[in-house]
């Protein structure tokens, strides 16, 4: 026996964080969710599941309008032409009380009861499976108390929506612990509500988050989708991973260490998006760049993140932005470890920089500092105030706030304009 299980749809749900780039795929960001849908009963068909469970948050809420029904009702009449069975529970999102319209289904899908725990039997594959889904968005008691015993010659699943514990960044809904879980003497524990993969084994028995089928934002990056659950005549169960989603958002971390210049740092960044490529490369990405690490490009670097985008975007033009879009560009370089060379060549950088050491905590230098800066502010050229807007603060006397965050940024730009 062989079923899908899959959770977290949020079918019509938007995707997040591209839509005011010129260049983003506006009809894959409309539509990614039913996109990720619809290969999801593709693989259903490819792998002549028995069953197919959705552990709840099919919906994202309310419908805009019966669309979103009538595209729930055409993929799963697919599913009921080759002979396949739905078992749909509702979560938070898509709760009795939440949604105010509705279709008569296809009368392969099965839904549980918000009423009270129910159980669904298929005689035919002796499989039980029980479930309840939520009457209300704040559903806050351990459901799980109310469902039955193991029904004896048959492989119990369980269906929940839920926090789970140890969860803090999920909304405690449905709230129960996996003693319990494992204590109830199921077979599989079909979870939904984290959108990240998780599973754990004990006594014979699997509990399983697959994860949000597609991710909607950079929050969700990674691999998303579903899993397939194989169970032979023992009664033992075996899971693989099926990747679903249709737009990946990927974080993709460069370490600038080694780097001199914006050139070279724009250079690793292209060999880093090429690599994020290699795996899956036919499912397109939405990147979010972070440059990070100690580099003497940290100077060059200090100011210049809009051109830095620029310079990515150009990368991903060079690779083909049918496949790659540029989420967002953040910036977190240091000055390179090795400042005794600046000190060494710039008595005035060196006594700059002394000075800026002595004011941290220091409430009486930092009210004679404005004086002690006025020479040097005086000097500093109109493309370094342009380049460092802060230097502006500075001559107003706001420095306090300023100097952890301006400091080494203005150090190692002079430095190496020096």
């Amino acid at each position: 026996m062989r079923f899908i299980h899959a959770a977290d749809i949020h079918l019509d749900s938007p995707l997040q964080g591209l839509s005011a780039y010129d260049d983003a795929p506006a009809a894959m960001l409309r539509n990614a969710t039913r996109l990720a849908f619809s290969a999801l009963v593709d693989q259903a068909i490819e792998a002549q599941v028995d069953f197919v469970v959705i552990a709840g948050d099919l919906y994202d809420g309310q419908w805009k309008d019966y669309n979103t029904g009538v595209f729930f009702c055409r993929e799963m009449g697919r599913l009921r032409r080759a002979g396949i069975r739905a078992y749909v529970l509702f979560g938070n999102h898509d709760a009795e009380s939440e949604m105010t319209t509705k279709l008569v289904l296809p009368d392969n899908v099965h839904c549980f009861s918000s009423r009270q725990p129910q159980v669904f039997t298929l005689d035919d594959l002796k499989v039980a499976l029980h479930g309840q889904s939520f009457r209300t968005k704040a559903t806050t008691d351990d459901l799980t108390m109310g469902y039955r015993a193991p029904l004896a010659g048959h492989y119990n699943i369980g269906v929940l929506h839920t926090a789970l514990e140890g969860h803090a960044a999920h909304d405690r809904y449905a709230p129960c612990t996996l003693d319990g879980l494992f204590a109830k003497g199921y077979g599989y524990w079909a979870l939904g509500h984290v959108h990240e993969y998780q599973d754990w084994r004990r006594n014979g028995s699997t509990v399983v988050f697959p994860g949000n089928l597609q991710g909607r934002s950079i929050r969700e990056a990674g691999r998303r989708g579903a899993v397939l659950v194989n169970v032979d005549d023992a009664g033992h169960a075996s899971t693989q991973r099926l990747f679903i989603d249709v737009l990946r958002w990927e974080g993709v971390e460069v370490d600038a260490c080694g780097c001199d210049n914006l050139q070279d740092v724009v250079q690793r960044i292209g060999r880093a998006l090429e690599e994020v490529l290699s795996i899956d490369a036919n499912v397109p990405r939405a990147v979010r760049v972070s440059v990070k690490g100690r580099s003497r490009a940290h100077g060059e670097l200090f100011g210049l993140e809009n051109q830095l985008r620029y310079e990515v975007l150009g990368r991903i033009a060079d690779i083909g932005n049918d496949r790659l879009w540029l989420e967002k560009v953040r910036v977190g370089t240091q000055g390179h470890e090795d400042a005794a060379e600046a000190e060494g060549r710039f008595d005035a950088l060196a006594e700059l920089e002394e000075i800026l050491r002595e004011a941290q905590g220091d409430a009486e230098f930092l009210a004679e500092l404005r004086t002690e800066l006025t020479p040097f502010l005086s000097k500093v050229q109109g493309e370094l105030t342009s380049l460092v807007p802060a230097l502006d603060e500075a001559r107003q006397g706001h420095l306090a706030p300023l100097i952890d965050s301006v400091a080494p940024g203005l150090l190692a730009h002079i430095a190496k304009a020096g």
